[in-house]
């Protein structure tokens, strides 16, 4: 068959790629890297990635509204336009060497360009610092109508291998073969973060979502590691459910995951996901995490929305919630609550919202609101 020639080529390919061999060394919840702090003010050195598009504009709001707060932060802003080097596409060295320094980073969204030969910048971020494992929060916010009322569902993705592990090659002409990788570390160390995420936040359950039913293999070694790093958290609930079941669960009832975490391979979270969001009025409203053990990088998932791009029209919500998650995680409780609590103030009130939310106000407008609301 066509299918024998290819299969050695694609062995050596995953024996080579950078993440298989990343995954060997388990990290949990409770671990992280010492943050990078400048001595002479003690103030912590976060990297910012602007991004592209309306990218600049929502990280202009960011500073703005930490300044006001006196966030003891320093941004130091980097770009992350990429450059290829021996046919790979790569990140820039100061880039690199800023989050290697300081291991937290806040980055706007990064447009990646559809078609042959593109390399995604957000994948190759994922890879470079092997942040295993994306948290994805979607909550209701008071006063904004929704569909549905009292959302609060925590989804956590794999981050670096399954579908997209980028292991792609054509076998022949017009037949392409792609490479879902999943290996027992990465899953049973995304799986733990998701257990320790569930005890840290009060969660009761555990939820895999899976398709261990047709790929048995990948995927059921997947459902298999989860099951088995259940067993080290007792207290707290475990079950799986198919992917197809999930959809249908989130768009019936998504108060059925109310109290879980649901924790599923790369593709599945990245659709899910985005469908949670859906429940709370769009990526605009959703923040992220990609966490790692030697670093961490913080999120708006949202396009780059070229269109409105430099016409003040942006809104900041995602990027200013990605940035409290970070926050939390830094350990600075107090400024991410009182800015998390300026910015559902604004939203809730509904007197400065952007064009996204059904408002006429500004990127400027909503920003000045925000910092109006920090008292």
């Amino acid at each position: 068959m066509f299918m024998s020639k290819s299969v050695p080529a694609a062995l050596r390919v995953l024996r080579n790629t950078a993440q298989f061999s990343a995954v060997r060394t388990l990290a949990t919840a409770t671990t992280g890297p010492v943050l990078n702090k400048n001595p002479a003010t003690g103030n912590y050195v976060v990297t910012m990635i602007p991004g592209d598009g309306i990218g600049p504009e929502i990280s202009k709001s960011v500073k703005e509204i930490y300044a006001a707060a006196n966030v003891p932060i320093e941004w130091e802003e980097v770009d992350v336009t990429p450059v290829i080097r021996e046919g790979k596409t790569v990140i820039p060295d100061e880039a690199l060497h800023s989050v290697q320094k300081n291991k937290i980073a806040l980055k706007g969204p990064l447009a990646t360009p559809i078609g042959k030969g593109h390399v995604s910048l957000n994948l190759t971020l994922r890879r470079t610092f092997d942040l295993y494992a994306n948290v994805r929060p979607c909550k209701s916010i008071v006063g904004y109508k929704t569909l549905y009322d009292n959302v609060n569902t925590v989804l956590i993705r794999e981050n670096t291998e399954g579908e997209y592990s980028g292991i792609e090659h054509e076998v022949i002409d017009g037949v392409v073969q792609s490479i879902k990788l999943i290996t027992r570390e990465a899953s049973e160390r995304c799986a733990r973060y998701a257990f320790e995420y569930a005890v840290a936040n009060g969660r009761e359950r555990v939820t895999a979502v899976h398709k261990a039913n047709i790929m048995k293999m990948s995927d059921g070694l997947f459902l298999s590691a989860c099951r088995d790093i259940a067993q080290e958290y007792p207290q707290i609930k475990f079950d799986d459910v198919l992917l197809d079941r999930a959809c249908l669960h989130v768009v019936q009832d998504p108060h059925i995951y109310a109290d879980a975490v649901m924790v599923m391979p790369n593709l599945y979270g990245d659709i899910i996901s985005d469908m949670c969001a859906g429940l709370i009025g769009g990526l605009g409203l959703t923040p992220s995490g990609n966490i790692g053990k030697s670093a961490s990088i913080f999120e708006s998932v949202h396009g780059t929305a070229p269109d409105i791009a430099g016409q003040d029209k942006a809104n900041p919500t995602a990027l200013l919630l990605s940035s409290v998650m970070m926050l939390r995680h830094m350990k600075l409780e107090p400024f991410a609550d009182t800015i998390e609590s300026a910015v559902l103030k604004t939203i809730a009130e509904g007197k400065t919202l952007t064009g996204d939310l059904g408002g006429k106000s500004t990127n400027s407008q909503f920003t000045a609101e925000v910092i109006k609301n920090l008292a």
